[in-house]
């Protein structure tokens, strides 16, 4: 509270001392041959009103109102209709003084103030030095929050990229590391052949988790690679238990997406994937068509099972409304024995 009234007082402060000095400077130029300085002390008042008025119309009605909101016909008709009063107020102070303070005798007023052409250029020279100050503030403040904006812009960008950061770093479930590491371990133990392409497949996995996300785009190529040494770990992990199909179809070297965006899905589809019959189905189709790329992905499950959707199918529904808006398409489905997911997002190559 004590900020604002301190602006207000300063703000008129500067008004007063704008206008003593307009004040002034009608007196000094006006008193140029003449003696009567009643006269003038009036004189330079009345034009100085004038003025005042005139400029506060300007500046706090017109401008604002019309001029910046560009309603140009109104503007130009209003500042016609004020360019008139302040014509008028002129000729009347010039009446003033030479009624009242020269008894109608025209030849002893000073010359400066019997001319009404140069009354009038000063009186407008300070009208327009106040509306072109106005309009200068306004220019200024409008770069300032257009500034203000786009640096709220960039930092919500960043928050999003951060959080969409968080969101991949998040995709693969721990459970799945958990698993994998015993897995290995039990291979460590058998001194298994395995063990040492299973280590380098989850490192590369690993790799691609934590640190290929920062990329904007990676290729779809390095993606299907990635969720082909998922695959295998899986494989490796449930043995006899599993059962996967990968088809690709129509897939180019050159084409490419945001990086993890695939992934997850899979990971989806073994971590509420139930086994029928003993064993644990997955199907899953890529493919592009009509410069889209689809993906299904199909997992034998049941509903108890998949009533819960993982961190991973969540933030993968995020991610594409940042990326894709209304441009995508997701539909989840279960029943009694399948939960299929079907993903669909626009693509273009990139070299």
């Amino acid at each position: 509270m004590t900020k604002i009234i301190i602006k207000i007082l300063k703000k008129a402060f500067l008004h007063l001392l704008f206008w003593v000095v307009v004040w002034f400077f009608f007196s000094s130029f006006f008193s140029v041959g003449s003696t009567n300085k009643n006269f003038i002390f009036w004189f330079s008042t009345l034009l100085s009103i004038i003025s005042i008025v005139s400029s506060y119309v300007f500046v706090y009605h017109l401008i604002p109102n019309f001029l910046i909101v560009k309603k140009h016909q109104l503007f130009a008709l209003y500042t016609f209709y004020s360019v008139i009063f302040i014509v008028c107020a002129v000729l009347m102070t010039v009446v003033f003084g030479f009624v009242f303070f020269y008894n109608l005798e025209y030849q002893k007023m000073p010359g400066l103030t019997k001319n009404s052409g140069v009354i009038l250029v000063c009186v407008l020279l300070i009208i327009v030095l106040a509306s072109a100050f106005k309009i200068l503030k306004h220019n200024f403040e409008s770069l300032e929050e257009n500034k203000t904006l786009e640096n709220k812009f960039l930092q919500t960008q960043l928050q999003l990229k951060e959080q969409e950061l968080q969101f991949l770093k998040m995709q693969i479930h721990p459970h799945f590391l958990f698993n994998t590491l015993n897995t290995l371990y039990g291979f460590a133990l058998k001194k298994s052949d395995k063990a040492p392409e299973m280590i380098l497949k989850l490192s590369g996995l690993l790799d691609y988790i934590l640190y290929q996300v920062d990329k904007p785009l990676v290729f779809l190529q390095d993606e299907i690679n990635h969720i082909k040494n998922y695959i295998s770990l899986e494989k490796s992990r449930f043995q006899d238990t599993l059962k996967v199909d990968f088809f690709i179809e129509t897939i180019h070297d050159n084409l490419q997406i945001p990086p993890m965006l695939l992934l997850p899905f899979v990971e989806n589809a073994f971590k509420h994937g139930t086994p029928n019959n003993g064993i644990l189905k997955v199907k899953i189709n890529l493919m592009l068509a009509e410069k889209h790329l689809h993906l299904q992905v199909v997992n034998s499950a049941k509903i108890k099972e998949t009533s819960k959707k993982g961190i991973g199918l969540q933030n993968i529904q995020k991610r594409l409304e940042m990326l894709y808006q209304n441009h995508s398409m997701l539909n989840i489905h279960q029943d009694e024995k399948l939960f299929t997911v079907t993903l669909k997002i626009p693509i273009k190559n990139e070299v």
